[in-house]
C-alpha cells in the first residue's frame, strides 16, 4: 500500500532553489505547515543588496505569508537551513562542505529559481535559466539518496504550438550549444543575432525555458525527473491568506495600474479564454508531483501542465469586468485618476487610445510639474507601463490550449482528506470571490495600504469620480462651443462643397459627351 503524502515526506530532506520568489515563498510555507515531520528544508540563498544570506532568511521568515505557519507550527522555521550559493556561479557557488552535506542528506529537489523578466538579455537569461539548471542537475547527479528532481517551467514554453501536450518537446536549438554560444560570442554580435535565435518564442524567458526542458530530459534515466508547467501564476486562492501576492508581474500589475487610473487601454481579444493558476494550487501540485514521481520511479520525464484548460472557462472580458467591479468597491487611496478605459480588439484602436489617454496626459502632468518646480515622473512611468503592456498583450491576443490530464490525475492519487489539504482542483473556485480577494490583496500586500483606511479611500475615490465626470463634461461642452462658434464657417464650407459637387456633371453624361465628340 502506498504511503500517504505526509508519510512519504516524513524524515525527508528537501533542497529548494528560488525560495525568495513568489512561488518559492508559497512552497516553503506549505511544506513547513502541512508536512511537519520534514527533516530539513535547505534553501539556496546568496548575498543581495548588502544583506547576507542569513539576513535575507530572517527577512523572508518575517513576511506576512508565514503568519499562519507562525500560529500553527512555529517550530517549522527551525527546519530551514541556508546553503550559501548563487545559481549563476560555477558549481552554484556552494562550499565543498555544503555539497557533501547535500550529497548525503538530500532526497528531493524543487528547482524553482529562474529569471522571470521577459526582456532580459539572452546571455543573462541563458546563464540563469539554462546554465543554472545544468549546475543543479550536475549536483543532483552526485546525490546518493535523491528520489526526485522537480523542475518548474512554464506552460508558455512553446508558444509556436497550437496545443501544448504534457510531454517534452525537442528544443529548437541544442541547449548545450546555446550555453556555449553565449559564453564565447561578444555582446554586440549576440544582441544582433538574438531576434533570429529566439524567433520561435516571444521573449528570452520563453525561449530559455523551452531549451532548458530538453536539458532536464537528458537526466531522466539517471534519477526520477518531473517538469511542472504552470500558466500565469496569480494570487492565493485559499491558504495561507486569500489574495496574497507580493509582486507586480502580469495580471497583478494590470489590476493595480488600471485601479489607479494609470492604465486606460489594453490590446486584448475579450472573447478569448484566460488561463491563470493561483500560487497555492501551484505549491500543492509541486508537492504532489514530487510524491507521485518518487513513488512511480519513471524512466521518462513526467510533465504536468498546471493550467485551467477544460476546468474553468473564463474569458478576458469576464475577468476584466469582475476586476472593475471590485476595484471600484475597494479603491486605492493613492491614485492618479478615476479608473476607466476599455480593452481593444484592434491594435490600431489601442495605439490611438494609448496616445490620447496615456501619452498626452503624461506630458501634460509632467509639464505642470515642471512649471511648479516639482520633479517630473509621468513620462518615464508611461514608458514603463507601455513596455509592460506590450509584453503582456502577446498572451492576451492569442488563445491558448493545453492538455492537462496528468495534472488533473494528481487528485486521484491521494485520499479525499489529503485533497482537502493539498487541493489542486480549481473547478471549485468562485471567480467573483477570487477577484474580490485579489484586489484586496493588491491593496494590502503590494501597495501596503492598511485595510482600515478603506473609508478614506472610498471618499477619495468619489472625489476622483466627480472630477472625472466634470472634466469629461467640460470637454464635451468645449467641443460643442467650438462647433457653435464656428457654425457660420462650417455652414459656408458645407454649402461650398454642395455647390461644387452639383457643378460636376454625372459620370454617365460626361462619358456620353466624350463619345459624341469622337470622330
Amino acid at each position: 500500500m502506498a504511503p500517504t503524502v505526509e508519510e512519504f515526506y516524513r524524515g525527508k530532506s528537501i533542497f529548494l532553489t528560488g525560495g525568495t520568489g513568489f512561488v518559492g515563498k508559497a512552497l516553503i510555507e506549505k511544506l513547513l505547515r502541512s508536512l511537519p515531520d520534514l527533516k530539513a528544508l535547505y534553501l539556496l540563498m546568496r548575498q543581495k543588496k548588502g544583506l547576507s544570506a542569513e539576513e535575507r532568511l530572517k527577512d523572508l521568515c518575517s513576511k506576512q505569508v508565514f503568519d499562519m505557519l507562525r500560529e500553527k507550527n512555529p517550530e517549522g522555521f527551525k527546519k530551514l537551513r541556508i546553503i550559501n550559493g548563487d545559481i549563476t556561479e560555477e558549481g552554484l557557488g556552494i562550499s565543498e562542505d555544503d555539497k557533501r552535506l547535500l550529497r548525503e542528506e538530500c532526497n528531493i529537489i524543487f528547482h524553482s529559481a529562474a529569471c522571470v523578466r521577459f526582456d532580459q538579455k539572452l546571455k543573462d537569461a541563458v546563464n540563469m535559466n539554462t546554465s543554472g539548471t545544468l549546475r543543479m542537475l550536475t549536483l543532483a547527479e552526485s546525490m546518493k539518496n535523491l528520489e526526485v528532481f522537480v523542475h518548474l517551467s512554464t506552460a508558455y514554453c512553446r508558444c509556436d504550438l497550437e496545443v501544448l501536450e504534457e510531454r517534452v518537446y525537442r528544443a529548437v536549438h541544442p541547449p548545450r550549444k546555446i550555453m556555449d554560444l553565449v559564453q564565447w560570442m561578444d555582446d554586440p554580435t549576440l544582441e544582433f543575432l538574438e531576434p533570429k535565435l529566439i524567433s520561435s518564442e516571444p521573449n528570452t524567458y520563453s525561449y530559455t525555458k523551452a531549451i532548458t526542458e530538453d536539458l532536464v530530459d537528458e537526466y531522466s534515466g539517471k534519477f526520477p525527473v518531473a517538469i511542472a508547467r504552470p500558466s500565469i501564476v496569480t494570487a492565493v486562492w485559499k491558504e495561507p491568506i486569500p489574495g496574497w501576492v507580493d509582486n507586480l508581474n502580469g495580471p497583478t500589475g494590470l489590476v493595480i495600474g488600471s485601479g489607479k487610473g494609470v492604465i486606460r487601454t489594453m490590446h486584448c481579444e475579450p472573447s478569448y479564454k484566460a488561463d491563470a493558476i493561483s500560487v497555492d494550487v501551484v505549491a500543492n501540485a509541486c508537492i504532489l508531483i514530487g510524491y507521485v514521481t518518487a513513488l512511480d520511479k519513471p524512466k521518462e520525464t513526467q510533465v504536468y501542465n498546471l493550467t485551467l484548460s477544460g476546468v474553468i472557462n473564463l474569458t478576458w472580458a469576464e475577468i476584466i469586468q469582475l476586476g472593475e467591479k471590485w476595484v471600484n468597491e475597494f479603491p486605492y487611496s493613492v491614485a492618479l485618476w478615476y479608473p476607466g478605459g476599455s480593452i481593444k480588439s484592434y491594435r490600431l484602436a489601442h495605439q490611438l487610445d494609448v496616445f490620447l489617454s496615456h501619452v498626452v496626459p503624461a506630458y501634460l502632468v509632467d509639464a505642470l510639474l515642471f512649471v511648479l518646480g516639482k520633479k517630473t515622473f509621468m513620462i518615464n512611468l508611461q514608458k514603463r507601463i507601455s513596455h509592460g503592456l506590450n509584453v503582456l498583450q502577446y498572451y492576451t491576443t492569442k488563445e491558448w490550449h493545453f492538455r492537462n490530464d496528468n495534472y488533473k490525475s494528481l487528485r486521484t492519487r491521494i485520499t479525499s482528506q489529503e485533497n482537502d489539504t493539498f487541493y489542486t482542483d480549481p473547478s471549485q473556485l468562485d471567480p467573483d470571490e477570487y477577484l474580490k480577494n485579489y484586489v484586496l490583496g493588491t491593496r494590502q500586500f503590494c501597495c501596503k495600504e492598511d485595510p482600515a483606511n478603506l473609508p478614506r479611500a472610498r471618499k477619495l475615490h468619489k472625489i476622483r469620480y466627480i472630477a472625472d465626470r466634470f472634466i469629461k463634461a467640460l470637454f464635451i461642452i468645449l467641443i460643442l462651443w467650438t462647433l457653435y462658434s464656428h457654425s457660420q464657417t462650417f455652414t459656408s464650407s458645407v454649402e461650398l462643397l454642395d455647390s461644387t459637387l452639383k457643378s460636376i456633371p454625372p459620370i454617365s453624361t460626361a462619358a456620353q459627351e466624350a463619345y459624341d465628340i469622337q470622330p
